[in-house]
């Protein structure tokens, strides 16, 4: 059993959710559900959870303040958050499980099984990059990219580009080194559709802040600063000249 705690000051949620667990994620033991953080608080040092679902938006005290509060953080955590872009993508850039409410039973499954599989582990150094990234005012600079061994945080403009490799992507950085992400291309368009990215071909992903030169042709190819050449699909083109102003 995975020793839990719910914590969101609105009653129905937390009775949704702790429905939705009690249906399909059986391996949960909900300890106590907590309708603000300094219950949270105080349930999370008398029980010591495994495993935590905590609203960001709370009154008093928010969910990341509640964890900076707490310093120690040995157990995992699960984000619960309404429907907002914005902190969507944060928890994306920080590689940080999250759910949407209403919350998809299929997407809760998912959540607990990683958690139960241990593919998941959250770190004071993600609370770090995630309050950065949920900050508004901020731009969004750094990525946490999972990998078989943990999760790299790796600032934005250090990736040239990223390739397709089946459902997983390669992450090509300027210090001539890659990373094997498990996210697919296409996730990572999302990811970066805020920044200096464009998709060139169904493979490739470029960071046109590292796009040495672009070669014309049937679709073309262009050069990053590394020396790599790639190939630029017919569909692609006018995308790729309208973004580079050519």
């Amino acid at each position: 059993m995975i020793r839990s705690i719910i914590i969101d000051d609105e009653p129905y949620c937390i009775k949704s959710l702790a429905f939705d667990l009690e249906k399909y994620c059986p391996e949960i033991q909900i300890l106590e559900k907590c309708t603000s953080t300094k219950e949270g608080l105080l349930a999370i040092r008398k029980h010591q959870p495994a495993l935590i679902f905590l609203d960001i938006n709370m009154p008093w005290m928010s969910g990341l303040e509640l964890l900076e509060v707490i310093g120690d953080i040995n157990f995992e955590v699960i984000f619960t958050t309404a429907h907002d872009q914005y902190a969507v993508k944060a928890f994306r850039l920080s590689a940080v499980d999250y759910l949407l409410k209403p919350i998809d039973p299929e997407e809760l499954k998912t959540a607990v099984e990683k958690v139960a599989a241990r593919q998941v582990s959250f770190t004071p150094e993600h609370l770090g990059h995630l309050k950065e990234n949920m900050n508004p005012d901020s731009v969004l600079q750094r990525v946490g990219i999972p990998t078989k061994t943990g999760i790299d945080f790796i600032p934005i403009e250090d990736i040239l580009y990223c390739e397709a490799d089946s459902n997983y992507t390669y992450i090509h950085l300027n210090q001539k080194n890659k990373l094997l992400s498990a996210k697919t291309l296409k996730e990572f368009v999302q990811l970066f559709s805020d920044h200096a990215f464009c998709r060139i071909h169904q493979s490739f992903l470029i960071n046109l802040n590292h796009l040495e030169k672009y070669y014309r042709g049937d679709g073309g190819y262009v050069e990053m600063t590394n020396g790599a050449s790639l190939p630029v699909s017919r569909s692609k083109k006018e995308e790729l000249l309208g973004k580079i102003k050519v």
